[in-house]
């Protein structure tokens, strides 16, 4: 390690962005003004029974950040895969800031010594944390995100997660402030700068394009003036991913937009005949507006870009937007028609709870009280909605289940395995046949095939039912039944909070 400790230093210095935010820079930088001593990759079987043997000596396994690091460039097929050629280069990594050394000092020192150029970038980011401190599964202090997605939507609760918090810094996290950001930023800005614009097209020129009527007024070039920065300040913003100033950035054009509504009066307007290509204009930029902003916001909030794009007749998918090519001015056609229609995000209120338990006060008012955002209405179209997580919660403390003795929860033998093979059962839209490392290869059949894909499986840790008697699901054995729980998010399997040895038995 030692032998490289001045190249890292010179090349943190020579290169200001190589660590980012700058407060981690100098953390590394701190570290490496100090003498550094080198890094044993092995540990003595005897002490450590898993991990992956040195090739030079049986007797010892690899230590696991040594070998674990090394999965960025085998990853990719290094040294003469095809990927690993294309994508090392512009490699960037993402980590939080507790695993800062390894990743700040061990991996560009391994990378030098393979004679490697260095990843990109390091971006460090920090913590959520909740008003009781840093999450922590152990003080049941966490925020599942997949439990409030069904209650708000993962378009709004991704722009929440990105607004919210300034990148390489802790935030909190409450549902409150989340609530706030979805009424004030999503229904208020966004959402309503969108319907009225829609609205007062339909109205006044039939649901199509207008053209540039009149000629320009300086209130008009403030607006396009706006969307010029706007615009600049997310190319240069989001791959410094100052995502929230991006952000921010955008909201500054959808403010100026609604102003612009306030300011001109398109209804006083549409009074006079004399104005009709004064209207037409600022109904154009107003369409404009809608438009880039719809692009700007599609990294944060693809499925509401979609809708946006396909409401303004432009349609194109998420993916297929390009910012150099589809926020430019002026790109909508003439004539083309335009809908209106449901609100983008409907104002979340919040109800209190007939139970007066303040457990089940917020999402009890999202999914009964109030329209859901759009993609949640797409998710529940034709059915009852998914229960929040804090309903199930309270539904599941008032409907115990039957007592059990210790004996009888002992008769059941669970095991930690390992997931080897998954494959779908031929003609079953809900089983995937499973074949599990518990210190014997186990075949066992299980009912997640809608909420689990069998690519995703393979390497993952599972809890397993090994003492079930064995039986025949659409023709396949199975021996064995693998735990997992079910919430308003859909099956998320049980899995030990770190890797444990197959055939692990749980008590």
């Amino acid at each position: 390690m030692s032998k490289y400790q001045q190249w890292l230093m010179d090349h943190i210095e020579a290169n200001p962005e190589f660590i980012r935010p700058e407060r981690y820079r100098n953390e590394v930088l701190a570290f490496l003004r100090e003498p550094l001593e080198d890094l044993c990759i092995s540990r003595p079987k005897e002490r450590l029974s898993w991990g992956i043997p040195l090739p030079f000596d049986d007797r010892y396994v690899t230590y696991v950040w040594f070998d674990a690091l090394i999965n960025y460039v085998t990853a990719l097929g290094y040294p003469d895969g095809e990927r690993f050629q294309q994508f090392w280069p512009v490699a960037q990594h993402l980590i939080a800031k507790d695993i800062l050394k390894p990743h700040g000092i061990y991996w560009p020192t391994m990378i030098r010594a393979a004679g490697l150029e260095p990843y990109q970038h390091l971006n460090v980011h920090g913590y959520w944390k909740t008003t009781e401190g840093k999450m922590s599964k152990s003080r049941g202090t966490v925020v599942r995100p997949l439990d409030l997605v069904p209650v708000y939507g993962l378009d709004a609760f991704r722009y929440f997660l990105l607004r919210e918090m300034v990148f390489g810094l802790d935030a909190n996290f409450n549902e409150e402030a989340l609530v706030t950001r979805i009424n004030a930023d999503l229904a208020n800005d966004l959402g309503n700068l969108f319907s009225r614009s829609l609205a007062m097209n339909a109205k006044y020129f039939e649901g199509r394009v207008p053209p540039f009527g009149s000629a320009d007024h300086p209130i008009d070039a403030d607006l396009r003036e706006q969307v010029r920065q706007s615009r600049q300040q997310v190319l240069e913003e989001m791959p410094r991913w100052a995502f929230h100033r991006a952000l921010t950035a955008i909201w500054e054009l959808i403010n100026k937009a609604n102003k612009y509504i306030d300011e001109v009066g398109p209804w006083n307007l549409a009074k006079d005949p004399e104005q009709r290509d004064r209207l037409a204009t600022v109904m154009r930029h107003l369409l404009e507006v809608n438009q880039v902003v719809a692009v700007l916001i599609c990294p944060v909030m693809p499925q509401t870009a979609e809708k946006m794009l396909e409401r303004l007749g432009v349609g194109r998918p998420a993916l297929d937007l390009r910012l150099d090519r589809d926020a430019q001015w002026g790109t909508l056609l003439e004539g083309m028609l335009v809908s209106k229609g449901e609100s983008l995000f409907p104002r979340v209120e919040i109800k209190a709870p007939d139970s007066g338990k303040t457990g089940d006060r917020k999402a009890k008012a999202h999914v009964n009280g109030v329209p859901q955002s759009p993609d949640r209405q797409a998710e529940t179209a034709g059915g009852k909605a998914p229960a929040a997580a804090s309903e199930i919660a309270a539904r599941a403390a008032s409907e115990p289940s039957a007592w059990i003795t210790i004996d009888q929860f002992k008769a059941a033998d669970l095991r930690v395995g390992v997931i080897l093979q998954a494959e779908a059962i031929p003609n079953s839209q809900k089983l995937l046949r499973l074949v599990v490392d518990i210190g014997e290869h186990r075949q066992v059949v299980a009912g997640i095939a809608q909420t689990h894909r069998p690519d995703d499986l393979v390497g993952k840790q599972v809890v397993l039912v090994v003492n079930l008697k064995p039986t025949k699901l659409m023709g396949v054995e199975s021996r064995g039944m693998v735990l997992a729980v079910r919430d308003g998010a859909g099956l998320a399997l049980l899995t030990p909070e770190r890797s444990v040895v197959p055939g692990g038995q749980v008590s």
